[in-house]
């Protein structure tokens, strides 16, 4: 009787608004993280100039943090599972704006290098635990979209550093670019864990109302993280589903790489002005931002109207095999800007397909949707780690960006063919 009582007052009374100020919390976090992730590739030739860097170094730099990113993501994705986001997001946060600082400190390569790889590790599950907060907060109609906003906050945050980064290094040595990203991220880490509350019943200011919207059905019973939950590994390993979900991200996430790596440098290499370098370097994650708050309301209308989740696979078909065409093209553009905005147009459609990827994640992984959301972003990373190592690699040896950026384009299809196998019904633990 007294869950009745609940369930008529919480339909009643008006419901509270908190799921949309964590959502906007989440956001926030997403712009910081690209804040920090750009700021190197912006500051990259002024690196290279400082400390005698070739290509081939610089690109291992870049590859430090994606290797070391990958191979922590499953991990801090469970531990989110396991302990809760509050706690891991907030260790996370203050790990990153140390080492963001210690960047700026580094005078050789492999002090650079070992930074870089611990930042990696550091940062290492910050978007299977922001999935994670998603997953316990927002209703399951409402997924898609608000992976779409992260991620579209991400984006902003990354198309903005490029200009920023370069207003910053008017004024001011990269060395000190990189304390003044730091110090935003602790700050903002300190903000989080006054504020945050794992689940809505944790927060006060959560009402009935609310509460039945974010998990309706279940009065007083939103979604938990259970400090005793078991991840059946070999279940996991086992699901065709969860490897050909980790190969399509690796395929998106190694053409990606190149826009928050090489792109400024290869801007800069076509003859393009610093302040030009600045402002279109930032292009492909401008409209990316527009493709994920696109594809996050696309997402959700396609699994609404048409009743099954399956669906979202075709989305991402579409996006990525659209971007990979687009990365292909661009080599055939000879004036480089008009080159960047063709590049900027893969950004667009393969963001238009990662609110689908994020909201396949919380489909198929449930209670576990952190250890699946790691997962994925941890095989995206290793392709991150190859992206620049083998375009710097390439553009050493060959003298040109013509092949490195095709053979992006190249793998960037794959992931789109491997999309035609995901089945969002599919639950990994089946």
């Amino acid at each position: 009787m007294d869950h009745v009582g609940e369930a008529v007052r919480a339909a009643t009374a008006r419901a509270s608004h908190v799921r949309y100020q964590v959502l906007a919390v989440v956001c926030s976090l997403s712009t910081v993280t690209y804040l920090d992730r750009v700021c190197i590739s912006g500051s990259a030739p002024f690196i290279v100039a400082d400390l005698g860097l070739t290509p081939v170094q610089m690109g291992y730099v870049f590859s430090a943090f994606a290797l070391a990113y990958a191979a922590f993501e499953v991990p801090s994705g469970w531990l989110g599972d396991r302990i809760g986001p509050r706690k891991v997001i907030t260790r996370i946060v203050l790990w990153w704006s140390l080492f963001t600082v210690l960047t700026g400190m580094m005078n050789t390569l492999w002090m650079l290098v070992t930074v870089r790889f611990l930042f990696g590790a550091g940062e290492a599950g910050a978007y299977p635990n922001s999935a994670k907060v998603i997953s316990c907060w927002m209703p399951a109609g409402k997924r898609g979209f608000a992976q779409g906003m992260m991620w579209m906050w991400a984006r902003l945050g990354g198309a903005f550093a490029p200009a920023l980064v370069v207003f910053l290094l008017g004024h001011t040595s990269w060395r000190h670019t990189f304390g003044f990203f730091g110090v935003v991220g602790a700050l903002w880490a300190i903000f989080f864990w006054l504020w945050f509350r794992d689940t809505p019943r944790e927060k006060g200011s959560v009402n009935a109302a609310e509460l039945q919207i974010i998990q309706p059905g279940r009065p007083g019973a939103p979604p938990t993280h259970s400090g005793h939950l078991k991840v059946p590994w070999s279940r996991l390993l086992r699901s065709g589903n969860l490897w050909a979900i980790g190969g399509m991200y690796a395929g998106y996430s190694y053409a990606w790489w190149f826009f928050i790596t090489w792109l400024p440098t290869y801007l800069k290499a076509r003859g393009v002005s610093m302040l030009q370098a600045g402002i279109f370097g930032g292009l492909p994650l401008f409209l990316g931002a527009f493709g994920c708050v696109l594809g996050g309301f696309l997402t959700d209308y396609v699994v609404k109207r048409t009743g099954n989740l399956r669906n979202r696979r075709y989305i991402g078909f579409v996006g990525f095999g659209l971007g990979s065409l687009c990365m292909m093209g661009s080599v055939w553009v000879n004036d480089p800007l008009e080159g960047v905005v063709v590049i900027a147009l893969a950004s667009f459609f393969g963001d238009l397909a990662l609110a689908s990827c994020w909201a396949t994640c919380l489909d198929v992984g449930g209670e576990l949707a952190g250890t699946v959301s790691g997962f994925m972003n941890m095989c995206g990373n290793l392709g991150g780690f190859l992206s620049p190592i083998v375009t710097a690699f390439l553009v050493q040896t060959l003298g040109s960006w013509k092949f490195p950026i095709f053979l992006s384009g190249v793998v960037y299809f794959m992931g789109a063919l491997l999309w035609l196998r995901i089945d969002s019904n599919e639950s990994v633990l089946e």
